[in-house]
């Protein structure tokens, strides 16, 4: 059943005057391809139409997670029906590598191979069901050697694929030994899979005089091209990469889908013939990087009151057989382990760890999420430990004057709002009288138990590689109609990139929205793009792309005070129309007349963020340009008996600033904690003891439906939201910071395993809470309270 549109209050249009066009920057427009993603016609890249002569890739993978290749014998495979031709490493003309941090990403498997589901050939026949066929002839030999598969084997092993990170404030050991309280604690934190609807798929074309072009679904058009440019040993202008939308991608086509773009590329060049790749659902899991998972260990001390007065924090992850991204999603995770928590005395500890195993990659909060699920399992267990209401715990030892707006890595925090956002949701949702009605429905019910958390999150936002910080737009308005097209850096994975950019230009020109088309990405219009990610998308590229646009304005404005024999200040643009003195002329009608009067109508923008700044060797400096914030509260039930556990009931209201789409961004709000619901409850990876991915397929692996949410469902925008940053109409960055919204269900279904023994023991719950996570806490604080359970 459907229900109405969430809604909140906007802020006042960036732009004055008596009338605004249709669709500008604060409207809740609809999505640039909504109309056609309900009706099947959206374009993504395996429906481009195919030119004549085209082949089919399919990788052969390895079947062991450590082993040196000692034999690949392949005949079989090359006589296997319409296979046109096999790959192999040795048959890459250039760099045998995708890899985004350090060359240790092969794009095939040359002498060792390091974890299941490594591509050690490519097969190019002549159709997918061909290739994929012969893939399965190969024999391969191998000397096996010993895997490190998880991430208590490395700690033990000393693998370690990068160094250790250490971030300290004030004395952690000194003042743990002072304090009046102590506890430790552990945690561990599962992966997970992006599970995007359209998975890896690159479809790669030669074109005249050597040049390749690329189709590619992936969030940084610029890593495939470059990457396959050096691949073929070619340079960057003969490679270009295209990509109008996305699936989905959630971090997992940030580096990952340069893999599938190289290998199509080096097919083609090596055919002669265009040549798709698209990996089935079952090869992309065992092929692609996950979610880092982490384990947490802990030490914190604290008065009677719940104040924090010290904390020792070990966070180490999985982080697979290659860098990728690891170095920083896990600084990441170290940046955001005080979440909203003004802790004087705090050491952070960090280890990156490599197993043979998938190479974990970039996820829709790129760290973040581990971190503060870390710093909320610690103020979670102190307010259990003494008793307490933990909202109120939480409430006590946040950032503010009687603390300090100073984090551990030396940034103040400008615009705390936490108190607020807290105080507004906790009066929408009747938090404190519905948790006395919960403890009312506990102490009667000896099976189902309910919990509820409330919990507010800061999320940083922009590249804590600083270089990463900058983009480009080309903006073009058309002599013929005054339409103008936007070209970005920018790429559309169905959040709603395209359509912010467009109301960004629509709004300095003044015109509706709809005469405002955007282009797909395309590294030959603008080179050097950053990936899309670290929720900058808006921020970055709208900005470049008001900054063309401005130049353009500039001159128009200039023309018409000359061409009416105005003053520049008299003329004005607003709502299709631009005025000047007496004169009121319709937008179309200036472009044209500035076209005959030699007007350059098109231009370039370039934004690069300010006052970041940021020592990675020593964690220190300004790593964000600002924080978005949010708060949420969870109402779980769970099944003692069975371990099952659904959610009853969601209010989250979060800041986007001055939102440039209030309908996008509450989409956006909505998404991110059904994903991150999914993470924390019911989304489980497992590999067996060989190292294989055992949960490779729908059929073992738990993303949540529409069943999973519940009818009770309140998500709103912070009315009273504003950037204290100049950034793009004072929005804020909206892609990754609701993820973490989610983690208040996990500490909800932790609220009600407390119930099993009403509260006198604090649960030791990990992430996911699957069913069998669930039941295993139940059964442990049950042992540890010495109590027999329900008849």
């Amino acid at each position: 059943m459907m229900r109405p549109l969430d809604t909140c209050d906007t802020a006042p249009p960036a732009a004055a005057g008596p009338a605004r066009a249709a669709g500008g920057v604060g409207t809740p427009a609809q999505h640039e391809s909504a109309h056609l993603h309900v009706t099947g016609r959206a374009v993504y890249t395996d429906d481009i139409a195919e030119v004549r002569g085209t082949l089919y890739g399919a990788f052969g993978l390895s079947q062991h997670a450590h082993a040196r290749i000692e034999g690949m014998r392949l005949d079989a495979v090359r006589a296997a029906p319409g296979v046109r031709k096999v790959l192999t490493a040795a048959d890459i003309p250039g760099i045998n590598n995708y890899g985004v941090s350090a060359t240790d990403d092969p794009i095939l498997a040359d002498g060792l191979v390091e974890y299941v589901g490594q591509p050690l050939f490519l097969v190019v026949a002549d159709s997918v069901e061909h290739a994929r066929a012969a893939c399965r002839r190969a024999e391969i030999d191998y000397e096996a050697l010993s895997p490190i598969l998880d991430i208590d084997q490395a700690l033990a092993a000393g693998a370690f694929l990068m160094p250790s990170v250490t971030l300290e404030r004030g004395d952690a050991a000194k003042a743990l030994a002072q304090s009046p309280h102590r506890l430790r604690g552990q945690l561990r934190i599962g992966g997970q899979e992006h599970f995007y609807l359209e998975g890896q798929v690159a479809y790669a074309v030669p074109r005249e005089d050597g040049i390749v072009q690329i189709y590619s679904s992936t969030q940084h058009p610029g890593d495939v091209q470059f990457r396959a440019a050096r691949a073929l040993r070619l340079a960057a202008k003969d490679v270009q990469v295209v990509c109008r939308r996305m699936g989905g991608a959630f971090g997992g086509k940030e580096s990952q889908a340069a893999l599938i773009g190289c290998a199509a590329a080096l097919a083609a060049a090596a055919t002669g013939q265009a040549v798709k790749i698209r990996l089935d659902r079952d090869d992309d899991f065992m092929i692609t990087g996950k979610r880092h998972d982490f384990t947490a260990q802990y030490e914190v001390g604290f008065d009677g009151d719940g104040c924090i007065l010290a904390a020792a924090l070990q966070l180490a992850s999985r982080c697979g057989y290659s860098s990728d991204l690891s170095r920083s999603v896990n600084d990441r995770a170290v940046l955001h382990a005080d979440n909203c928590y003004a802790i004087d005395n705090f050491r952070i500890v960090s280890h990156r760890l490599k197993t043979h195993t998938q190479s974990a990659t970039a996820f829709r909060g790129f760290g973040v999420p581990q971190g503060m699920l870390a710093a909320e399992q610690m103020v979670d267990d102190v307010a259990r430990h003494l008793g307490l209401d933990p909202l109120e715990v939480r409430r006590r030892n946040l950032y503010g004057p009687s603390r300090h707006y100073v984090t551990p890595y030396g940034q103040t925090i400008e615009d705390f709002i936490v108190p607020e956002l807290l105080a507004e949701l906790m009066d929408s949702s009747g938090y404190a009288q519905r948790r006395q009605e919960i403890a009312q429905w506990n102490r009667a019910s000896p099976v189902i138990k309910r919990g509820i958390a409330m919990l507010p999150i800061k999320f940083g936002i922009a590249y804590t590689g600083v270089f990463l910080n900058q983009g480009g737009a080309l903006v073009s308005i058309f002599e013929d109609d005054g339409s103008v097209l936007v070209n970005h850096g920018g790429t559309e994975m169905g959040q709603g990139l395209h359509t912010k950019v467009a109301q960004v230009v629509a709004e300095e020109f003044s015109i509706d929205l709809a005469r405002v088309r955007v282009n797909a990405s395309d590294t030959s219009r603008v080179p050097n793009a950053s990936a899309t990610s670290a929720s900058s998308g808006s921020d970055i590229n709208g900005k470049a792309a008001q900054a063309a646009a401005r130049k353009i304005k500039e001159r128009l404005v200039a023309f018409a005070a000359a061409h009416f024999g105005v003053p520049a200040d008299a003329v004005r643009l607003c709502a299709n129309r631009v005025q000047a003195g007496g004169h009121d002329i319709d937008f179309p009608a200036l472009v044209r007349l500035a076209y005959m009067g030699r007007v350059q109508l098109w231009d370039s923008g370039f934004y690069s963020t300010p006052k970041v700044g940021y020592d990675r060797a020593a964690l220190k400096g300004r790593p964000y340009l600002y924080f978005a914030y949010g708060a949420a509260v969870s109402e779980m039930a769970i099944d003692t008996l069975t371990g099952e556990s659904r959610l009853l009931r969601v209010d989250l209201l979060h800041d986007a600033g001055r939102s440039l789409n209030p309908a996008i961004d509450l989409g956006q709000v909505e998404g991110g904690y059904v994903q991150g619901l999914g993470w924390l409850t019911s989304e489980e990876l497992v590999w067996d003891d060989s190292g294989r991915l055992r949960t490779h397929a729908p059929s073992t692996y738990k993303i949540p439906v529409a069943s999973d949410i519940p009818a009770d469902w309140h998500v709103a925008l912070y009315r009273r939201g504003a950037n204290v940053e100049d950034s793009i109409h004072r929005s804020k960055g909206i892609g990754e910071p609701p993820l973490t919204l989610a983690l208040s269900a996990f500490f909800a279904i932790k609220d009600a395993v407390a119930a099993v023994t009403a509260h006198r023991v604090v649960p030791r719950l990990n992430a996911p809470a699957t069913p069998q996570e669930i039941l295993r806490s139940v059964q442990d604080v049950r042992r540890r309270a010495g109590d027999a359970g329900p008849c």
